[in-house]
């Protein structure tokens, strides 16, 4: 992948993700930016990346594959942590004129694009849903979002969608056009470790898998009930967590089946392992973007059971079982179903993998936004 010779050179800041690279706590956004920003810098373009400190944690790194990492602190106060943040970010743009771009994820931070943009910024938000549909939030906060949601519409030059159908229900309220780029499905090649399987006492093969945030959104006060239903000497492993825990996250933790494997947070190599020797990958979700998570897993080619949601069905089409939303009865015979067709869940994921490769790319990810930015440069 390289730069066209006639595209200037663009100087980006990016913010609104927690860490590059990914720490306890982190989700989709900071895989996200793993895989965008390293690649922007790859070619051509200069790429700072502000990372968000909470107490007691200390910094990685100051560079990460070319991108300049900015750590800036935080509270824990959940919502207020992303605002304090975002306003530093904000102001260390302006005030040491970091980029000419700006580069947001999350529309709760619009607010901070009409600062940039009367500092003559350039600025461009990554929205993956709806937000104030979000179960995590409390009211107050869902009102910030949909007010959020109007500055998102008309301040930023422009809002990129990972998925049609949160790009479809902003433009009909907001009567505009806006942007859509997938995300990537691929994922570095990497060879068997056996150590991971034995540490965490897990026979290949032979477990269920869930990698997320430990919140509402992500559905395990279904998938956890429907499995302990399920008769199986299989293990369920499940692998997040937040920095902060919720009374909902202390609550999933209590669960007395001992088939449960609350593993902490994983990331990198270790958490591919997972992801390729599982026997399926759950994702029960009520609300999503464009999973970064099941994209790499179609792309590895392992098994995957989903909520019916439509943003999963857009991923993964014909290529997964699917359960109705919310119903855990629904997702407890899925699981039946798993383990009684393993030919089955093995075909759907062959085809899922080559749907994957052929249709989520990262590089054509890291080109399209790269047009994007360069279109409100001239």
């Amino acid at each position: 992948m390289t730069n066209s010779l006639q595209t200037p050179k663009l100087r980006i800041a990016a913010f609104g993700f927690r860490s590059i690279p990914l720490r306890k706590g982190c989700a989709g956004a900071d895989k996200f930016a793993m895989e965008l920003y390293p690649r922007l810098v790859k070619i051509g373009h200069q790429v700072v990346g502000y990372n968000r400190l909470y107490p007691g944690q200390e910094k990685l790194v100051d560079e990460y594959e070319g991108v300049r990492i900015i750590n800036f602190k935080t509270i824990n106060q959940k919502g207020f942590d992303t605002l304090i943040h975002s306003l530093k970010c904000t102001l260390h743009i302006i005030f040491r004129n970091t980029a000419n771009v700006v580069h947001i994820q999350n529309g709760g931070n619009s607010i901070w694009a009409l600062l940039l943009r009367i500092a003559g910024k350039k600025v461009f938000i990554s929205q993956d849903g709806i937000d104030w549909n979000r179960d995590k939030w409390p009211w107050y906060a869902k009102f910030y979002l949909r007010f959020s949601a109007f500055i998102t519409a008309y301040i930023p030059n422009q809002v990129i969608f990972d998925n049609i159908f949160a790009q479809d229900i902003f433009e009909k309220k907001f009567k505009k056009k806006f942007a859509f780029i997938p995300f990537g499905s691929e994922v570095p090649e990497f060879e068997v470790n056996d150590d991971v399987f034995t540490n965490m006492g897990l026979v290949k093969g032979e477990y269920f898998l869930f990698i997320g945030r430990f919140i509402p959104d992500k559905g395990l006060h279904y998938l956890i009930p429907a499995f302990n239903k399920l008769k199986t000497t299989k293990k369920l492993v499940l692998v997040g967590g937040s920095p902060n825990p919720s009374d909902y996250e202390k609550t999933l933790i209590s669960t007395a089946d001992n088939r449960i494997l609350f593993s902490g947070y994983i990331y990198g190599e270790v958490s591919l392992q997972l992801m390729k020797h599982a026997y399926c990958y759950i994702q029960p979700s009520d609300i999503e973007g464009l999973s970064p998570v099941i994209l790499n897993v179609m792309g590895i080619g392992t098994p995957i059971i989903c909520s019916d949601i439509k943003e999963n069905v857009y991923a993964v089409a014909d290529t997964a079982t699917l359960f109705k939303q919310g119903n855990i009865d629904s997702l407890h015979s899925a699981l039946e179903l798993a383990l009684n067709s393993e030919d089955l869940l093995l075909t759907k994921a062959n085809l899922a993998k080559q749907r994957a490769l052929s249709l989520f790319n990262w590089d054509k990810v890291a080109l399209e936004h790269e047009r994007m930015f360069n279109l409100f440069m001239k």
